[in-house]
């Protein structure tokens, strides 16, 4: 493929921006109108609260079957995403780029004081629109944040599914990209059925709405997390019954550990005295949660992590490092993040951080890292 054809690729179309614009209005719509359970957020510093309706599982499944229904009656093409691949990809960088510079106006002319709404500007225009300066900005009514995780979630398995229909189309399909294609939607499917635990990350409860964000869960998860089956759709890869064991075995220790980990600690959170693997948690200064998993590393959950990115990327085989790409920025980006999250936490805790260290000396992989 040459340059000159991948530019004319990239190229946006109206039919992208009109799958885009329809994406999004259905998310608003679904969300705000489906059932689902109403969680309480982290307390903000100036003690309010935001309420999030977890009903992405619902929105995600009947879109799946409104999709299923429109493409037997031949409203739409299952291959619509997988086709304009490149042309999608454009539109959606570019619609982050114009929404986190409107996030950046809006956020200055606001004079909300509350802790959600309170601008924080350093006077640097890149820094200020790269990190943000309000925490959970809204629009009529609908929680940004929230809204572009979920949308980038859900981008991402509706990008795998449309490859997923292309194979079949071409007659491609392989042992490789179905065992890429369960993985990557039960991983999916997994996070929305424990959607409600996304209110308590670092993401949700601490960093501001900037293009960073905006960014990652619009157009990093979707398009480069399904790196790996855009490449098998033009690459056959044959693979051993080891070889199958041994990738199913990644994916189940490391959604183990992954879900453990983060079901451990929104548990304790929830309730301080509930039992870690049939034993009384020990919580260090009554903060910091110092059983199960994380008595283990102190970032435990990011192993669980690169587990599941690496059993996302193993059924291509190792011919090409073109399908790892995901693993290997994850692991930069988790050692990066861990050296963020350390340097916070011994500020914000102080003392029983330090204490935490010395119980937990981990950082990801014990005995290794």
């Amino acid at each position: 493929m040459d340059l000159g054809h991948v530019l004319h690729l990239l190229i946006p179309s109206w039919n992208s921006v009109a799958i885009l614009a329809l994406f999004f209005a259905y998310l608003a719509i679904a969300g705000s109108i489906l059932p689902g359970k109403v969680v309480p957020g982290a307390t903000l510093p100036d003690g309010s609260r935001l309420y999030y309706r977890c009903n992405g599982l619902l929105s995600l499944l009947l879109l799946v079957g409104l999709l299923g229904f429109g493409a037997k009656m031949d409203f739409v093409s299952l291959t619509a995403i997988s086709d304009r691949g490149f042309e999608l990809l454009t539109t959606t960088f570019l619609f982050s780029v114009l929404v986190t510079l409107v996030l950046y106006a809006a956020g200055c002319k606001s004079s909300n004081r509350g802790s959600s709404l309170k601008p924080h500007v350093t006077g640097n225009l890149l820094h200020d629109w790269w990190f943000g300066i309000q925490l959970n900005p809204q629009f009529m009514g609908i929680d940004l944040k929230f809204f572009f995780v979920r949308a980038g979630m859900m981008g991402w398995l509706f990008i795998n599914l449309s490859v997923l229909s292309g194979s079949i189309q071409d007659g491609t399909l392989s042992q490789s990209m179905i065992l890429f294609q369960l993985f990557c939607a039960l991983y999916i499917l997994d996070y929305f059925f424990h959607e409600e635990y996304m209110t308590s990350t670092w993401d949700i409860i601490a960093e501001r709405l900037g293009f960073m964000l905006v960014f990652g869960d619009l157009v990093w998860i979707p398009f480069t997390f399904s790196i790996q089956g855009w490449w098998l759709l033009s690459n056959k890869v044959e693979l051993g019954t080891a070889a199958v064991v041994a990738n199913c075995l990644t994916f189940l220790i490391g959604y183990m550990v992954f879900r453990g980990a983060n079901k451990q600690k929104h548990v304790i959170k929830k309730n301080p005295k509930a039992p870690i693997w049939g034993r009384p948690a020990r919580v260090i200064g009554g903060k910091l949660l110092a059983s199960g998993y994380w008595g283990i590393a102190r970032h435990c959950n990011y192993l669980g992590d690169l587990l599941l990115a690496l059993s996302f990327s193993l059924p291509c085989g190792i011919s090409s490092p073109v399908p790892y790409f995901y693993p290997i920025y994850l692991l930069i980006l988790l050692v990066w993040r861990e050296r963020r999250d350390e340097a916070r936490c011994a500020e914000k805790y102080k003392e029983i951080w330090a204490e935490y260290r010395k119980l937990v000396p981990w950082r990801i992989l014990p005995y290794v890292y």
